[in-house]
C-alpha cells in the first residue's frame, strides 16, 4: 500500500459493487417517492431539507466504505476509527433526519401502506428501539469491536469486515431514532427524555477513547502485518485513533445534545412537546365531533378522506358558503402531515 499523502487522499478510491448499488438503489427509491408526494400533495410537497439530509446520509456511506478512508482503514487505526463514526455516529442520524418511513407511509398505498404501519409498531421495532435496549446495543458494539480480539477478525476477513459495516449502521440507526427521530412509532420520548439518552450513552464513547490513548502496546496485531513502512508507529496510531473516537465522538453526542436542550427549552421545559400538542388537538377534533352527536340532527359521523378536510353528511351542519370544515381526518392534525397517513386506523 502507498503512503498516505495529500496528492492520493482525493484520488484514492475503491469500488464496491454491492454498496453502490445498494445506495443507489435507496436514494433512487426515496426521490421516487418524494416525486409521488409532491404530486398528489402539490400544496405541501416533502420538505427539501429532509431530501438533503437523507442524501447526506448516503453520501456518509459512500464516502466511509470507498473513498480515501476505505482504502486505508485495515493499515491504519486512526483512519478505521474515522469510517468508523461515520457509519455508526453520522450517516445515521443523517439517514432519520430524512424520515424514510414517513415518507414511504405517504407515498404508499394499501397493502404496503398497511404493511409498513403494522411492522414499524411492532413488538420487534418497539423492543429494538426501547432506549434501554438501544443504549446496551450500542454501548457492546463500541465496545466490543474496540476493546477484543474481533478487531483482528474484522481485518484479516473481507466478509467479517463487510458485516461490521452492517452493524455500525443498524445499531446506530437503532440508537438515534428514539434520540432524533421522528418517526411514528408506538413510544416517542419526549425531549428531556432524549437528553438523558445522549448524556447516559456520552461516557461509552469517552472510556473507549481513553482506553485506547493510555495502552501502552499494540493491541491489534493484524495492522503489523501490514507491512507499512511509512506513517506513525503501531501504538502511536493506537493512540491517534483513541483520541479520534474520544473527541470525535463526543463531538456528535455534544452537539445533538445542545440541539436537544434547546429545543426542550423552548418548549418549555417539556410541559407541551409537539407531540402533546399534536394529541390535544386530535383529542379536540375527537370532543367535537362527540358534540355533533349529541347535538340533534347531526348524529352521524363526518365523511374523510385523507388530506382533506372533513363535511358533514347530508341531514347535518355543512360549512358556510366558500368555507372549509375546520376538523381533519382522524389520524390528521390540521396543517400538518397525517401521523400515518391514509388508512389512520
Amino acid at each position: 500500500m502507498p503512503p498516505l499523502t495529500a496528492a492520493n487522499a482525493l484520488t484514492a478510491w475503491q469500488f464496491a459493487p454491492l454498496v453502490s448499488v445498494t445506495l443507489a438503489l435507496l436514494a433512487g427509491a426515496y426521490l421516487s417517492c418524494v416525486r409521488m408526494v409532491g404530486r398528489r400533495h402539490p400544496a405541501r410537497p416533502w420538505p427539501a431539507g429532509r431530501t438533503a439530509a437523507f442524501l447526506l446520509g448516503l453520501a456518509a456511506i459512500a464516502v466511509a466504505t470507498q473513498s480515501i478512508i476505505g482504502v486505508y482503514d485495515d493499515v491504519l487505526f486512526s483512519v478505521h476509527m474515522i469510517q468508523h463514526l461515520l457509519l455508526i455516529m453520522v450517516a445515521p442520524p443523517l439517514l432519520i433526519f430524512g424520515r424514510p418511513v414517513t415518507l414511504l407511509l405517504h407515498a404508499s398505498r394499501n397493502p404496503l401502506h398497511t404493511r409498513v404501519k403494522r411492522v414499524l409498531r411492532s413488538r420487534v421495532v418497539s423492543g429494538l428501539t426501547w432506549p434501554p435496549v438501544a443504549v446496551t446495543l450500542y454501548a457492546a458494539v463500541v465496545a466490543g469491536t474496540h476493546l477484543t480480539p474481533l478487531m483482528n477478525l474484522v481485518l484479516e476477513n473481507e466478509a467479517v469486515h463487510d458485516a461490521e459495516h452492517a452493524l455500525y449502521l443498524v445499531v446506530g440507526y437503532l440508537y438515534f431514532l428514539p434520540v432524533v427521530g421522528s418517526e411514528p412509532l408506538r413510544r416517542r420520548l419526549p425531549a428531556f427524555g432524549r437528553f438523558m439518552l445522549l448524556l447516559i450513552t456520552m461516557p461509552v464513547d469517552t472510556l473507549v477513547g481513553l482506553v485506547l490513548m493510555l495502552v501502552p502496546r499494540e493491541l491489534f496485531p493484524a495492522y503489523a502485518h501490514a507491512d507499512r513502512t511509512w506513517g506513525p508507529g503501531l501504538v502511536t496510531d493506537l493512540h491517534h485513533g483513541g483520541f479520534i473516537m474520544f473527541a470525535g465522538g463526543d463531538l456528535v453526542m455534544a452537539v445533538l445534545a445542545v440541539t436537544l436542550a434547546v429545543k426542550f427549552v423552548g418548549a418549555g421545559g417539556g410541559s407541551r412537546s409537539g407531540t402533546s400538542a399534536d394529541l390535544d388537538a386530535y383529542n379536540a377534533y375527537l370532543s367535537g365531533l362527540g358534540r355533533n352527536v349529541l347535538s340533534g340532527g347531526a348524529g352521524r359521523l363526518a365523511t374523510c378522506q385523507p388530506g382533506r378536510t372533513a363535511t358533514q353528511v347530508p341531514g347535518g351542519r355543512r360549512p358556510a358558503a366558500g368555507g372549509t370544515s375546520p376538523a381533519a381526518c382522524p389520524g390528521e392534525i390540521p396543517g400538518r402531515w397525517p401521523f400515518i397517513g391514509r388508512d389512520a386506523r
